[in-house]
């Protein structure tokens, strides 16, 4: 079992959690070698301006990369965790009281455990509950556990958009000589769009269904929005596919760290430019095989109303990603290519159309590609 302290009272008011990360493996990993940025150089002179250059050398590889200094304490981390473990630990029918309206492309509350079948005899193994912005547009019940910590959840939720990802849009205006506030303008946490916090647990697998899975329990894909921000998770599972060489590898949980990639939304906003990453889960190694794995996440998603068409930018001109912009924009709005995506995550049946390079056609002739 993993090893995790946790007390929690779960009526409003005063509560307790504690959580502890479980150990690292001590196998010897093929690691993707990823940039790390340190967001505390960003106020400070000249600072963005490094930073952009450092992200714009380490996207050229792999749509993967590192965060450091950005602002929240370990603790404030860990309490995420407890919290998400929390959730989980609760009885299904109380949390199938919030599940989430998957099939019609909703994607707040509950996503119970074993939906889809990934392989014949075999469901997937993950639990997931999506909170979303705390506007009066998207209120909704949760469970008592949340309720009980709206306010710390609240807190962290919104630090992250308006300290962490705030600062990384900047990051990518800049690369493209576009505005500093191009991107953040249509990624304002006041209005509707579908970034939200998540809880996010990976059941263990026996040595059976792993067999049967090839140690595969996600194939590779990429995520829907603009960027997906991970927490450090000690249970190795991860991978990322290198863009030259096409190989699987490992992404190492550093201490402190955020794991950041680049999403569907920001590839088609620069015709290509940025590319959306591709990455997959697996079996974690032997000496973790029986944990749980328990993540935080946070999805970033440009507002609703946003078209997903090619932006003005004198770099893309410049490197030829302006040509066919046209083409590329075929009236997509960011909300709609969301609620695609998840209902055709819901309906895909693995094993039938997810051998490799398979692709999908999601909406309005745009496709997403599957990878084993």
């Amino acid at each position: 079992m993993a090893t995790v302290e946790t007390q929690t009272q779960t009526h409003a008011g005063d509560a307790s959690l504690f959580y502890k990360q479980v150990p690292e493996t001590s196998y010897e990993l093929e690691w993707a070698q990823l940039a790390t940025l340190d967001l505390s150089k960003f106020d400070q002179p000249g600072g963005k301006e490094v930073l952009a250059k450092q992200l714009e050398q380490a996207i050229q590889t792999i749509g993967f990369f590192y965060i450091v200094n950005f602002g929240l304490s370990q603790e404030e981390v860990d309490r995420q965790f407890a919290i998400g473990k929390s959730v989980f630990e609760l009885p299904s029918e109380e949390k199938l009281k919030y599940r989430a309206d998957l099939e019609n492309g909703g994607y707040n509350g509950y996503k119970p455990l074993g939906l889809r079948q990934v392989a014949p005899g075999v469901v997937d193994n993950t639990e997931i509950y999506n909170i979303p912005k705390f506007i009066p547009a998207y209120a909704q019940p949760h469970p008592e556990i949340i309720t009980a910590h709206k306010d710390e959840i609240e807190h962290f939720a919104r630090h992250i958009h308006d300290n962490i990802v705030r600062k990384l849009l900047v990051l990518f205006s800049i690369i493209l000589e576009l505005p500093e506030d191009a991107l953040t303008s249509h990624h304002r946490y006041t209005e509707k769009s579908d970034c939200h916090l998540r809880y996010m647990k990976y059941h263990r697998r026996s040595a059976e269904d792993n067999k049967r899975l090839e140690n595969v329990w996600v194939k590779g894909h990429t995520d829907f929005g603009s960027l997906t921000l991970l927490f450090r998770q000690p249970v190795a599972a991860l991978q990322v596919r290198g863009a030259e060489d096409e190989a699987w590898r490992w992404v190492k949980p550093f201490d402190g760290s955020i794991t950041v990639n680049v999403a569907d939304a920001l590839q088609f906003l620069t015709n290509g430019f940025l590319k959306s990453s591709i990455h997959r889960v697996v079996a974690p190694p032997p000496d973790q095989a029986h944990v749980d794995r328990l993540g935080v996440l946070y999805f970033v998603r440009p507002e609703d109303g946003l078209e997903l068409r090619p932006v003005q930018s004198a770099v893309l001109a410049r490197l030829g990603y302006d040509k066919n912009a046209d083409e590329a924009a075929v009236g997509i709005t960011a909300g709609e290519w969301v609620k695609a995506r998840v209902k055709g995550n819901i309906s895909r049946i693995s094993g039938t159309d997810k051998e490799q390079g398979t692709e999908q056609e999601v909406l309005k002739g745009k496709k997403a590609k599957y990878y084993n």
